[in-house]
Order: C-alpha cells, then structure tokens, then sequence
C-alpha cells in the first residue's frame, strides 16, 4: 500500500514561481537576452508560468519555448518500447541567448543531461541554466538546479507526482511512499 504526503499546494506553487522569477531577474540584471525552455510536459507549464510572472514585474516578453526529450533520454527503452513523441517548439533562435531549461522535478539528472543535448540541436546557447519545482536528491550525474523552489528529502523508491492546473486541474505537489 502506497502513502501520499502533500508537499506543496496552490499557494506554494504561486509563491515559489514568483521568488524564481525574482531570482532571475535578479541574476541576470534584467532579463535581455534570455529565453525559457520547458521540458515536456510539465515544465512547459511551468516555464510558462515564468515568463507570465517575469511579464508582470519587468513589463517584458521572455521567449519560451517546449522541447520534448524522449529519443535523447540514455534510458528511453526502459521506459517503452514505443516512446511518445512530441514535437518541440522553440519559437526564437537559441544562438548566443541565455537559455533556462525549465522542469519540474530534478532527480538522476539523465532528464536534465538529455535536454542539454537536444537543446544543441537547435543552436549553441550563450550559457544553459535550470530552473526545478522539487529537486529531490539522488543525482547519477552533476548536474545542479541554478534556480529551485524546493528541496524534498526522498528515498530512491519514492514518488514525487506534480500536478500543474493546465494538465492535472490543479496545482499541486506530492509524496508517494510504500507504507
């Protein structure tokens, strides 16, 4: 039998997107040059959100754009035999910008290292960095969040499920453990 914890909840998600979006803008000293990268699916909701809250504090449009992973992922005959694939849509050119590859949970790092990779395929960013909801721990590789809303202690076989209000009907972030 499995346990759900709740870790985070609507206010949460609204508090956490506005202080990451601080920090950007805090970072970059504005945000010219910049462009944002979801990881589909939820990070593509997420890296939306970013740029609406970045909209209303600077009075400026960040680029965002969605990129779809799956045939970069190291593990993707793991997961299925047949991956769905989505199309990527990345908007503006990536040469030369400052590019904030957006997802929601950061674990192993493979998700992170395969966006990085297919990030390339588009163009040679000026500098990547990464915005997480929930970095959980246990990295496979060095990879770190510039930019995180929170840090969940888990154990390997736990779950962490976010639901984002334009895919789950609602905003929400939890624990799942065997009991």
């Amino acid at each position: 039998m499995k346990k759900k914890k709740m870790i985070l909840n609507d206010e949460d998600f609204k508090r956490i997107i506005t202080r990451i979006a601080y920090e950007i803008i805090e970072t970059h000293k504005g945000v010219q040059n910049l462009g944002l990268i979801g990881i589909q699916t939820r990070g593509d909701f997420l890296a939306k959100r970013l740029a609406d809250q970045i909209m209303d504090i600077e009075s400026i449009r960040v680029p965002v754009g969605s990129m779809d992973i799956n045939m970069y992922r190291d593990d993707w005959t793991k997961i299925s035999h047949q991956p769905t694939v989505r199309p990527s849509n990345i908007p503006f050119n990536v040469d030369d910008k400052n590019i904030i590859l957006v997802d929601d949970v950061l674990f192993t790092g493979r998700t992170i290292r395969a966006a990085m990779d297919a990030l390339m395929d588009f163009g040679r960013p000026c500098r990547m960095e990464l915005a997480i909801l929930v970095d959980r721990g246990h990295r496979e590789l060095p990879i770190q969040a510039d930019y995180k809303g929170i840090f969940v202690d888990t154990e390997p076989g736990d779950m962490i499920h976010v639901h984002v209000r334009e895919h789950d009907n609602e905003d929400m972030v939890y624990k799942e453990i065997e009991k």
